[in-house]
């Protein structure tokens, strides 16, 4: 266990009693653990700005507190520059299969988000702008002389190409990382954790992400769009719909190609990267009709 954590969690001014620590598994970004303070239960969460992928964690925590006052995300009790404790939900965390076979609860609840956070945000929030993360990506793999630099023109041609066919915009609070992990479900509801990407975004953005980590069929797209959006889906939505997608799938890409990089956390990003370009690649030919 990485003692510099332990040394960090055993330091702040929160716990009453000797605390009991474990790892807990999963994060690609961030350190997690599972802390007992005699009877109670906490989620400690460790990590510091990224600034490569845009994160700071003023953001995320004041996200996060927006999130737990509409009653979606778990109490956020503490925090300093590098660590946050929330209440522990002791409950399932999903995986692909349990959000389809959620989906129409889970609609609600990224509804909720999208309508709700804003009227509970305190001070300056942000806009997680896709399209310029994927050229603020670019721009990092180029000075850091990444192995990818010879496809980044092309991919930021695609880019392009996407932003153009999916605006204009509508605009709401998005979460802007569906991954089945960051859902818990216990006997009160459905959670929804981890907001260090959280910003202004368009509602596509989550839908197609939701979608492509989950590998949703057409069908179950066309099911979650009409149930987000109360009414039929028109082919102009759902050529909107796809071109976020494909740029959800490429921010992904590059955000491995920069984790590459940068992260010191045990994860094999090589595969990672080749997986996500791969769908991306995929997708961008589908929805343009590339052979």
């Amino acid at each position: 266990m990485d003692k510099n954590s332990i040394k960090l969690i055993n330091s702040i001014d929160f716990w009453k009693s000797e605390i009991k620590i474990s790892p807990v598994g999963g994060g690609i970004t961030n350190k997690n653990f599972l802390v007992e303070d005699n009877l109670e239960k906490y989620f400690v969460r460790i990590g510091n700005d990224i600034p490569e992928h845009l994160v700071f964690r003023s953001n995320e925590i004041q996200a996060s507190n927006a999130a737990s006052k509409i009653g979606v995300c778990p109490t956020l009790l503490f925090h300093d520059q590098s660590i946050q404790v929330f209440n522990f939900i002791n409950g399932k965390t999903f995986d692909s299969n349990d959000i389809k076979n959620n989906l129409e609860e889970i609609t609600k609840l990224i509804k909720k988000v999208h309508k709700k956070i804003p009227d509970q945000l305190v001070g300056q929030s942000v806009i997680f702008w896709v399209f310029y993360v994927i050229k603020n990506y670019k721009n990092f793999l180029e000075s850091n002389q990444s192995i990818y630099i010879k496809i980044l023109p092309e991919l930021l041609e695609k880019s392009i190409k996407l932003e153009n066919t999916a605006s204009p915009f509508d605009i709401v609070f998005s979460h802007n990382d569906l991954l089945p992990a960051n859902f818990i479900q216990n006997k009160d509801q459905i959670w929804l954790i981890d907001w260090e990407y959280a910003g202004f975004n368009t509602p596509l953005f989550d839908l197609g992400g939701l979608a492509s980590n989950n590998e949703f069929t057409e069908k179950e797209e066309i099911s979650l769009l009409e149930n987000y959006f109360e009414k039929k889906l028109s082919s102009e939505l759902f050529l909107k719909y796809t071109a976020i997608k494909c740029a959800s799938l490429l921010r992904e890409t590059m955000w491995s190609m920069v984790s590459e990089i940068t992260s010191n956390i045990d994860f094999d990003y090589v595969s990672y990267t080749a997986k996500n370009l791969s769908k991306f690649n995929e997708a961008f030919n589908e929805a343009f009709k590339i052979n």
